[in-house]
């Protein structure tokens, strides 16, 4: 401890670390996607209605268009790390097992980064003209 950490209060050195130093990082991170998702997902249901009685090559003209493409992206990234988030708080919550927390973590993790990957390859894909 060095001379004045020692008149420092507790609440001072505490404060803003929280208990493992990452929880406001987390918390912040959650509420950012949820913003961002809430405009980008007005986006997709618009995308989606005006999409209506489309045929398939229209609908893929549609998400080919590069607008639509970099906005379907965000969208699914934002999407999953936010399920990612959110489902991390509920295994930290209602897990009490370890073990078995731990590999929830894992699983969920796994699962949001796989069907996150196959998305944005998909939107790719169709962008690209593959």
């Amino acid at each position: 401890m060095s001379g004045f950490d020692r008149f420092r209060t507790p609440l001072k050195n505490a404060r803003g670390l929280g208990a493992a130093k990452d929880g406001v990082h987390h918390f912040v991170v959650q509420r950012i996607t949820a913003v961002a998702l809430f405009f980008l997902v007005i986006y997709f249901v618009g995308f989606l209605v005006s999409l209506a009685g489309a045929d398939y090559a229209a609908a893929r003209a549609a998400v080919a268009h590069p607008c639509n493409a970099v906005l379907l992206i965000a969208f699914l990234i934002a999407m999953f790390w936010h399920a990612q988030l959110g489902l991390q708080v509920v295994i930290e919550d209602y897990v009490h097992t370890p073990g078995l927390a731990i590999l929830s973590q894992l699983a969920v993790r796994f699962a949001c980064v796989l069907a996150a990957l196959a998305s944005v390859l998909a939107v790719l894909r169709i962008a690209l003209g593959a």
